[in-house]
């Protein structure tokens, strides 16, 4: 299903059923090898927290979010905020945690992305270079696993021919053919080659609210960053009445760059490589009550 609608978005695709790499070496360098074992993703918070006007009250932990979806020790990758209690600012949270367990503390090897106030770029760092816990504020969305070696769906593809970026690209492919019933996915893919369009969270909250997707553009800082770029994705091809982020993509890199993706920039040089696992299971924690569809690319 996902080679043939790869095809028609990029020049050369290639979808294939292999074992997961080894995801503690280069370049992921994860705390965990794989991403199988029970799959499952989860939605925590939501954009409403966020905007109109941020509620800054809303923390969570990823020790606590993997006990909630019934996964104590969970190795959890994905996009999300961080924490602005602890940070003292809001930056964008690349999670990428091996969750406490009975046996083990927890392994932190998320990044978080900011606004450098120096000279208004991108400063990324690794978050236990500074902090200890396992806390995120507002919103997430989470792949969540045993962390074992196994089977995976690897994706490769390259030279983009069409509108679509990746992510929505893949989770279009699976709504088109699943139609009603939703699919859920998740894992880790490289911009090997290329640029990339990428967003990063000011470090102040907006004091103005923010009613418009154009009004949220305007508050972000875009950048356009280069390859290789290691990204964190959640897919559910269809909302099935949770109210969902349904595609959300965060990124890191070895050089210094990393935040929100959007969509490469160089298409006809872009290559892609993926590996990626279908959920089992999608919770939904701390669903806002009162809702919008703002700022939800």
């Amino acid at each position: 299903v996902l080679q043939k609608g790869l095809k028609e978005n990029f020049a050369d695709a290639e979808v294939s059923v292999v074992d997961c790499p080894d995801l503690t070496q280069e370049p992921f360098n994860f705390p965990a090898k794989g991403i199988c074992g029970k799959p499952r993703i989860a939605d925590v918070g939501g954009v409403p927290y966020l905007i109109p006007v941020v509620q800054k009250e809303k923390v969570y932990d990823l020790n606590t979010v993997a006990k909630e979806i019934e996964l104590p020790g969970a190795f959890i990758l994905g996009a999300g905020a961080a924490s602005s209690k602890i940070l003292g600012v809001n930056a964008e949270l690349i999670p990428i945690v091996q969750t406490k367990s009975e046996k083990k503390p927890a392994v932190n090897g998320s990044y978080i992305a900011q606004i450098n106030p120096a000279d208004k770029g991108c400063l990324l760092e690794k978050y236990s270079s500074k902090y200890s816990d396992c806390e995120f504020g507002l919103l997430a969305n989470l792949y969540a696993s045993e962390g074992q070696p196994g089977k995976v769906i690897e994706v490769k593809a390259n030279g983009r021919t069409g509108e679509l970026n990746f992510v929505s690209c893949l989770r279009q492919i699976l709504e088109k053919h699943y139609g009603e019933k939703p699919v859920g996915m998740g894992g880790t893919f490289v911009i090997q080659k290329g640029k990339a369009k990428i967003h990063v969270m000011p470090p102040e909250f907006s004091a103005c609210p923010l009613n418009t997707d154009e009004d949220v553009n305007n508050w972000l800082k875009f950048f356009e960053m280069k390859a290789p770029l290691i990204c964190q994705t959640v897919i559910v091809s269809r909302d099935p009445g949770f109210d969902l982020r349904v595609e959300h993509t965060h990124c890191f890199s070895h050089h210094g760059e990393g935040g929100h993706y959007h969509q490469d920039t160089s298409p006809d040089s872009v290559q892609y490589l993926g590996y990626l696992l279908p959920a089992e299971l999608l919770f939904r924690i701390d669903r806002p009550q009162e809702t919008h569809l703002v700022g939800r690319d």
